[in-house]
């Protein structure tokens, strides 16, 4: 980031809030929203917390968001059920389904809790935290709310980055956290590359002649590559078939751009499935199990020049502690956006 500062926690929290109720959300949502917003920027998702701030507003401004949404369950059956967001902030969808799914997980051992008709609700890893917080496991699919990936082999845009997080309690050591976008790169990275004035890596991003991208002003020209090359294009159809249509979210040619279209309902589809490890035993010997395997992992042999094998969830976890110490490092580039947005609020800079 270029000449980035620190903002606190509390400071990123309460600027979020107050641009939101300014913007006529009401103020319980707005301090939930803002909460679950920061939490991407703790986890280091940094293109999914107080970044996203400008473009809420203007899909609040365009009225392509409900500030008054009746979230409610739409079917359900034993540890199941649908949810719908009635295109209400993602945010308040996904804090819904992760209460529903921890109660249902409680009753039954297992839940799976599909939702549609909500919006872009941030890093997925701060919701199979939230279930892991509370003594589960959880896992959490999405379908992304534009497509910025072609098939494999294909140049049409028919499948976005569609994430997959899965988070498991440890003992005395932090939760093991995989949060991974279906492609190399979120296309949150794109946005902030393009914001920050920086080249894109080769590798993330191909033309329509398959030649490598790295301007990201020129990212709706290309797509994203999968990961694993076809592996991730299945992947990532996979997770569009159970996220998105299984839950009558919006998916491949009904997928909305919000980068672009910022008026009409994107009918984001989503997933969180929570287990009780209970169910398979006792849970304190389960977490010390796995303490074990990732503390073996670990300690394991490295190759020449390599020094530290990486568990998911530690570097997150780092990341958290330093930030809730230091603040929120925040680019210059961002703060100009974030205190304009400011002003055509009519709320105090940050």
């Amino acid at each position: 980031m270029s000449n980035s500062t620190q903002i606190s926690v509390t400071q990123a929290q309460d600027f979020i809030t107050k641009v939101l109720v300014a913007n006529q959300v009401p103020i319980q949502d707005a301090k939930i929203i803002g909460d679950l917003m920061v939490r991407s920027d703790l986890a280091g998702a940094d293109g999914h917390g107080i970044f996203r701030t400008p473009s809420y507003v203007k899909r609040i401004k365009s009225g392509g968001m409900n500030l008054a949404p009746n979230i409610h369950i739409e079917r359900e059956f034993g540890g199941t059920a649908l949810l719908n967001g009635d295109n209400g902030f993602g945010h308040l969808v996904m804090q819904k389904a992760v209460d529903i799914a921890t109660a249902k997980a409680k009753e039954n051992g297992v839940a799976w809790v599909g939702s549609h008709h909500g919006n872009h609700s941030g890093a997925a890893s701060v919701y199979v935290r939230m279930l892991a917080e509370r003594g589960l496991i959880g896992i959490y699919m999405a379908v992304g709310n534009a497509n910025h990936m072609a098939p494999w082999g294909g140049i049409d845009l028919l499948l976005s980055t569609n994430p997959i997080a899965i988070a498991i309690p440890a003992h005395q050591r932090p939760m093991v956290v995989l949060d991974m976008a279906t492609t190399v790169a979120a296309y949150g990275k794109i946005k902030l590359a393009a914001m920050n004035g920086k080249k894109l890596p080769e590798g993330w991003m191909i033309d329509q002649q398959g030649q490598p991208l790295t301007d990201p002003l020129r990212a709706n020209e290309g797509s994203l590559l999968p990961i694993g090359d076809y592996k991730g294009y299945g992947l990532a159809l996979m997770v569009a078939l159970l996220a998105g249509t299984l839950n009558g979210g919006a998916a491949g040619n009904e997928t909305i751009d919000f980068n672009a279209d910022f008026a009409s309902k994107t009918n984001t589809g989503q997933l969180v499935i929570a287990l009780n490890p209970a169910c398979f035993g006792d849970p304190q010997f389960i977490f010390e199990k796995v303490t074990q395997l990732v503390t073996d992992i670990e300690n394991s042999r490295k190759l020449p020049g390599v020094e530290k094998i990486h568990i998911p969830g530690v570097g997150s976890a780092a990341t958290e502690a330093k930030r809730r110490a230091e603040g929120i490092p925040i680019s210059a580039e961002l703060r100009q956006a974030l205190n304009k947005l400011a002003t055509e609020s009519g709320v105090e800079q940050i």
